[in-house]
């Protein structure tokens, strides 16, 4: 694949973290940068900058050190509000400025931001007329393919962002009333990626290799955005940029490599929350990097109660060393 140009930035492969709300913080995003993402995208930033001092907020912006090009999306439904978070995300080093318009929650598209605005779209014109013109910096959009199957307009969409001057469009396959359930449709984002000259990254429900290929295939986008395939495997970017660079499959990571990097993904946890903060949000990253290994289930119910840093980094050690126990000389699982 050729590489891929936001505004000036070359990323060195086409796989993006798409923004996931209480996932992408800054341990994450760095995570998934070494192990291989072409770019990470912040959490999502609500643009109502008078929110902007509840310790959550504070924790979502905080972009030092973070590899580059820092990008942060912003969500909103006012064009001033959504330029002035911009501009105020610039100054605290964004270097690329994302819209939701793609986050299908309750609780973002009844305050008509997200994918809801895809209803509105004299509304979408204003708003990222407005966010272009108020930074330096590229603005990327993310949309749906439209609000339900009877109103897609994610192509007319697409038009009114290349107009507007948005250097990059990612297009999550599905309307907002599909949320995250049936087949993504790729067939709308190919037609929106021929219908546009900037650069259209498919996202949905992209979740190995193999998928990987298929959907740049079948859409001819020019990257995809990996979200939930990425919680407790980070390592899914490396996979997949190895699979598409050479068609091979890397081996599957052995089990002391999951164990290494859960272990270093929960100290980075603990260090940048602190002890209490950083303990529950622990709790479902280690529930997602466990899922599919014997008695997971069992061991979550019990790491849920755990509360000190040292002793939910201890219960973990415990846990793999009770499945290597499990392991037979050719890696294959036995009953522990």
């Amino acid at each position: 694949m050729s590489a891929v140009r936001i505004g000036p930035y070359t990323l060195h492969n086409s796989l993006i973290l798409a923004p996931m709300a209480g996932v992408t913080d800054q341990p994450f995003r760095q995570l998934c940068k070494r192990l291989g993402a072409g770019l990470v995208v912040s959490e999502m930033v609500t643009s109502d900058m008078s929110l902007w001092n509840t310790r959550k907020s504070r924790m979502r912006m905080i972009h030092e050190g973070d590899p580059e090009p820092r990008s942060v999306q912003i969500a909103g439904g006012d064009a001033q509000m959504l330029a002035d978070a911009a501009r105020a995300n610039v100054e605290m080093g964004a270097q690329i400025i994302d819209i939701n318009m793609g986050c299908p929650a309750k609780k973002v598209c009844n305050k008509a931001a997200g994918s809801a605005l895809l209803k509105d779209e004299p509304l979408v014109t204003e708003i990222l007329q407005a966010v272009v013109a108020a930074v330096d910096v590229p603005v990327t959009l993310k949309i749906r393919t439209g609000w339900d199957r009877d109103n897609k307009n994610g192509l007319t969409v697409a038009k009114i962002a290349e107009q507007a001057g948005i250097t990059a469009l990612a297009v999550h396959g599905r309307t907002r009333a599909d949320l995250y359930t049936g087949e993504a449709e790729y067939d709308t984002i190919a037609a929106i990626k021929q219908a546009v000259s900037i650069p259209v990254f498919a996202n949905g429900d992209i979740d190995s290799p193999e998928k990987a290929r298929y959907v740049l295939d079948a859409t001819g986008a020019d990257g995809l955005l990996i979200g939930r395939a990425a919680q407790g495997r980070p390592w899914i970017f490396r996979e997949i940029d190895h699979f598409l660079r050479t068609g091979e499959k890397l081996p599957a990571l052995e089990l002391i490599e999951v164990e290494r990097i859960l272990l270093e993904h929960l100290a980075a946890l603990h260090v940048f929350y602190g002890d209490v903060m950083g303990v529950r949000i622990a709790r479902k990253h280690v529930g997602w990097y466990l899922a599919t290994l014997p008695g997971a289930r069992e061991f979550r119910a019990h790491f849920n109660r755990l509360d000190g840093t040292d002793t939910q980094c201890a219960n973990v050690q415990a846990f793999f060393a009770e499945r290597y126990k499990s392991l037979t000389g050719d890696g294959e699982w036995v009953a522990a």
